[in-house]
């Protein structure tokens, strides 16, 4: 499993990556049909499925960044 910091951002990730923003909070995903599960944390049940397009925001560290749904089995976090 890769794993991506803060530093990467944005990155586009597929399922068997995650990104560790620079407080320790982790961003991974499962896909589920064409929906994504996003797990946010060590959160065991995912915090938002987003279907290809959408996006939900996270806040980490006194930081904002954003996780979009796309149409491949990926997602992308980025800055916000």
């Amino acid at each position: 499993m890769s794993n991506y910091t803060e530093a990467d951002l944005p990155k586009s990730i597929n399922h068997e990556e995650m990104v560790t923003l620079s407080d320790g909070t982790t961003i991974r995903f499962e896909t589920n049909g064409e929906a994504k599960d996003i797990y946010v944390g060590d959160a065991f049940c995912a915090n938002v499925q987003l279907f290809p397009g959408n996006d939900y925001l996270v806040e980490a560290g006194g930081k904002s960044f954003k996780v979009t749904a796309e149409f491949e089995d990926v997602i992308t976090v980025s800055a916000a």
